[in-house]
């Protein structure tokens, strides 16, 4: 395989017909600086397919769902460490025989300032195992923390998650602590002063959620309580709205946390509780939306409903959930779709359930007329998938973004309220 110079490298960027890869982990393409390079982040355009993801019999079904395709010029950069030439054998092997390599990333591009690169604007809201155990062992972490950190396994209804394994030092969430089972709407500023309170939760604390994905089936009468990837992140959305200043999320949870091999704990860590959350709740109020504000923005032209369920849901073929019997959708929201169900995030998540790279979700919500100039309010069922592409949209620094809480849940609950079924006019 062909080793390309930097000035190679730059004056392919402009070709559409060259696919830069970056094949590092999906942490430091994001941002953060794992060897200490001067810039963090990404050469500007590249795609992120990590190394490791070699080991996954579907490999190749990764590459092509990202449209990396034969005729397609590959260049493969990532730290000096990456054996750029066994990745590259693994694209001869599939068909693909214009590959590259560029070795030079660390000491040439990121060191020289005239190169481009991007990085996810909020990384450091979306922390890795390394950075987290060195934090818990209270080692001097980069982007560091506020104050202390208060780890939380986040769950719906179900510590034996917790109990069954979890990090160092975690405390366990349920989701019934910050959102009301009548509504599923977050609750009462007085009531979530008192449950984040109790959880030692103030608006100076720094909180890292994580949930343990545990294959929801939909069979289940809560399938929910194996959805804890999503239940962390449905907390991190209530907590920025309250007013804590410093949330983060583990990228791919608890499944990151136990591929990284640092060890599992079953005690049950005793909360600290606090006294003064120190703010007003909620300090962030435009973060969510209720029913009356979803219709304003369904009328706007610059505001849009975003739908986050799936294609059956969006149609109207099923509900979605055991206890929604209407089935349907809001008139006038826009599709950005899920995945398979209510449960499940395959389009915004990898295959190790790490946050999918964000050019491809942006790329999608683009395409859907969801752009950031807009004022978006994300909904789906009951708020959990909604939260989601909330922090997605947030992490990438959207401006003007929130979760109609109520979701279908609320709308369909009205008879008054419209829904279409089929597909969209």
């Amino acid at each position: 395989m062909k080793q390309i110079t930097t000035h190679e490298l730059y004056q392919s960027l402009a070709n559409p017909d060259v696919m830069v890869i970056d094949v590092r982990p999906v942490e430091a393409y994001n941002g953060w600086k794992l060897k200490e390079e001067k810039r963090g982040g990404h050469i500007k355009g590249a795609k992120s397919l990590p190394h490791e993801w070699t080991t996954y019999i579907d490999w190749i079904e990764i590459v092509r769902s990202k449209n990396i395709l034969p005729d397609h010029k590959i260049i493969l950069y990532g730290y000096p460490d990456n054996d750029l030439n066994i990745l590259g054998d693994y694209f001869i092997r599939a068909g693909y025989d214009n590959i590259s390599t560029y070795p030079l990333f660390l000491t040439e591009w990121s060191a020289n300032d005239s190169y481009p690169m991007e990085f996810l604007p909020r990384y450091k809201n979306l922390v890795y195992p390394n950075w987290l155990n060195a934090a818990i062992q209270g080692l001097e972490v980069s982007e560091s923390p506020l104050s202390d950190i208060i780890i939380c396994h986040a769950h719906y209804r179900n510590r034996d998650a917790y109990l069954s394994g979890h990090i160092s030092g975690a405390i366990d969430i349920d989701t019934l602590a910050l959102e009301a089972p009548e509504t599923w709407n977050r609750r009462s500023p007085e009531e979530l002063e008192h449950a984040l309170l109790q959880h030692g939760i103030t608006s100076e604390s720094t909180i890292v959620l994580y949930g343990k994905f545990m294959f929801p089936d939909n069979a289940d009468d809560f399938p929910g309580s194996a959805a804890g990837d999503i239940a962390a992140i449905r907390c991190a959305f209530i907590m920025l709205y309250a007013g804590v200043k410093d949330v983060r999320v583990l990228n791919g949870g608890f499944l990151a946390w136990q591929n990284a091999g640092y060890e599992i704990y079953t005690e049950d860590v005793p909360r600290k509780p606090a006294t003064n959350f120190g703010a007003t709740i909620p300090v962030k109020p435009g973060l969510a939306v209720d029913i009356t504000e979803a219709k304003r923005l369904l009328l706007s032209e610059k505001a849009e409903l975003v739908c986050v369920r799936s294609l059956p849901e969006f149609l109207g073929e099923v509900s979605g959930y055991n206890y929604i019997e209407k089935k349907g959708r809001i008139p006038g929201a826009v599709f950005a779709d899920c995945g398979t169900d209510a449960y499940h995030m395959e389009n915004y998540r990898n295959n190790d359930h790490t946050t999918r790279e964000y050019h491809e979700i942006e790329e999608i919500w683009l395409k859907s007329g969801i752009t950031p100039d807009k004022r978006l309010a994300f909904y789906c069922g009951t708020g959990w998938r909604g939260s989601e592409a909330f922090y997605n949209a947030w992490l990438m620094g959207w401006p003007d973004i929130a979760v109609f809480d109520g979701g279908w849940f609320e709308w369909s609950n009205d008879p008054n309220n419209p829904y279409e079924t089929g597909k969209s006019k």
